[in-house]
């Protein structure tokens, strides 16, 4: 077996980081993913170094293990064409606006009668049922309004909202996406039956976001504030050292009951202010910033190889280009080398999840645009001159 989804074939309808990020993690699972695209091609093909035009390195780190298909929609023989891939596969992804995909008949009202089994997901800013279901989203609206571009200004010490320096709202709808496909796929291996699912980015942001920081409305006492003071403070980064910087955290009793003489602090350990989970937390920046006292008196050598001695969780504090060289990313493969027979030489990602009874793969480097195209829709029952048509218009 190639993976857990092996079997299943999804049509991806989806462009930029959110959709291209869920589908991608389904082809990893072992699904046939089939990559619909309008004539120009998916926006983020056309961002970041290249060796094609068309593959650009953004575009590249999202849509492994997918077959590209070029469908111009707007007109009426592409969207039978597409209508019969439909009809071949067990899920149908889109993250267009609700109305945008009524307008194109791709809504789960049109398609549900049409096709009964089939699973139905898509996502886009907000819920279907709101006024501002059709309103435009993407990553840096979605990080405002959830409050996390606030939440990481106040922890950087910056004067204003700032955004976290990943499209972090795009990736984790995505992966909530992938993950919502699959229950829906095995629920309909009990029913027979198919059904809709929509993620909103927003709603999906703030359930990211607020198991922490909910903090004292969770129990009905506003006045205890909201925001978990531990991750607003200044001092919660990486630690400065002699000579760089390490990540350290200790949590449990027990934990600080080994870190505070390392420090130079045994003292500490029997201190209210520190011996106790609540009593830390109430004194987030007295213990942190005794911490951080400490650290800057040795070396980060030294202090990593204590660390592991006390069994306390540590570890470096990478940079983007330290990544290649860390000892257990090298040792697990995580960057892989792969040959694509356009791009020549890649790297590419690791795949997190291990299963051991179907493992996941890297069968396919991104596509170039249309590559698969007379190849996807002849599996799907269109004559040479059907397809020799479509290509032509």
């Amino acid at each position: 077996m190639s993976g857990p989804l092996e079997g299943v074939r999804v049509i991806d309808l989806t462009g930029t980081v959110l959709g291209p990020m869920g589908t991608q993690i389904l082809g990893d699972a072992g699904a046939d993913v089939i990559k619909i695209e309008a004539p120009a091609g998916d926006p983020v093909r056309y961002v970041g170094p290249r060796v094609s035009p068309d593959m650009g390195a953004y575009f590249l780190n999202l849509n492994r293990n997918k077959r590209s298909v070029v469908l111009d929609l707007k007109r009426k023989p592409a969207r039978a064409a597409l209508l019969r891939l439909i009809g071949t596969a067990d899920v149908f992804v889109h993250n267009m606006r609700p109305a945008a995909a009524a307008r194109l008949g791709l809504d789960y009202a049109t398609l549900g009668p049409l096709f009964p089994r089939l699973i139905h997901a898509s996502a886009s800013g907000f819920r279907r049922d709101s006024a501002l279901a059709d309103a435009p989203a993407y990553d840096d609206i979605i990080q405002g309004m959830s409050g996390l571009a606030s939440l990481n200004g106040t922890a950087a010490g910056a004067e204003g909202p700032r955004y976290v320096p990943t499209v972090m709202a795009d990736k984790i709808t995505g992966h909530v996406l992938a993950s919502s496909v699959a229950m829906a796929l095995y629920r309909r291996e009990k029913t027979g039956t198919g059904q809709a699912l929509h993620v909103p980015m927003l709603e999906t942001m703030l359930s990211f976001l607020l198991p922490e920081h909910l903090w004292g409305h969770s129990v009905n006492r506003p006045a205890d504030g909201i925001g978990y003071s531990r991750m607003l403070t200044p001092h919660r980064r990486p630690f400065a050292t002699l000579d760089g910087h390490i990540c350290l955290i200790a949590v449990t009793d027990d934990q600080y009951a080994r870190l505070l003489p390392l420090l130079g602090h045994p003292e500490l350990v029997t201190d209210p202010r520190f011996a106790t989970v609540t009593a830390r937390a109430e004194n987030v920046e007295t213990v942190y910033g005794t911490i951080g006292a400490a650290m800057r008196t040795r070396t980060s050598a030294d202090w990593l190889a204590r660390f592991a001695t006390a069994d306390l969780p540590h570890g470096p504090a990478n940079t983007l280009e330290s990544l290649f060289e860390d000892a257990y990313l090298r040792e697990g493969g995580f960057f892989h080398q792969i040959d694509h027979p356009t791009e020549g030489p890649m790297t590419t990602l690791g795949i997190p999840v291990a299963y051991d009874g179907s493992p996941a793969t890297i069968r396919r480097g991104p596509p170039r645009l249309g590559a698969h195209t007379g190849e996807v829709l002849s599996e799907a029952g269109l004559s040479p001159a059907e397809i020799a048509a479509l290509a032509s218009a």
